[in-house]
């Protein structure tokens, strides 16, 4: 899971990036009325309006798929925080005591080894 988390983080830092690259090669609305008075854009590749729906569109495309690689990795963080994450916190775990006592042994069970906190009683 390790890997596929990697690999989605490095998707949408390059959709990121994708998407910045261009909304900033969009042309403004103001920018149609010098094309039709002979801007030169109708000589262009996509035609004079086929390069605003092209770019529109591929942008719409890739906030899609941030959006959804946002709401994976944001799932994915989810759960993998919810796991325990110390040996301590899983129900499993056995006290260090007992690990190297041996789990039984009358060691183990006897609150001599354990510092008592000193009580606060002023009697």
């Amino acid at each position: 899971m390790n890997l596929f988390t990697s690999i989605l983080t490095v998707i949408h830092l390059v959709t990121a990036i994708a998407i910045v690259v261009l909304v900033l090669l969009q042309q403004g609305k103001g920018a149609d009325m010098g094309a039709a008075f002979g801007g030169g854009s109708s000589q262009s590749v996509f035609g004079s309006r086929g390069s605003a729906n092209f770019l529109s569109r591929t942008t719409g495309i890739l906030a899609a798929v941030f959006f959804a690689t946002g709401l994976s990795l944001a799932y994915m963080y989810t759960k993998q925080s919810s796991a325990p994450t110390s040996v301590m916190a899983s129900e499993n775990a056995t006290p260090v005591e007992d690990q190297i006592n041996g789990a039984g042994s009358e060691a183990s069970q006897s609150n001599g080894d354990v510092p008592m906190v000193p009580s606060t009683d002023s009697n």
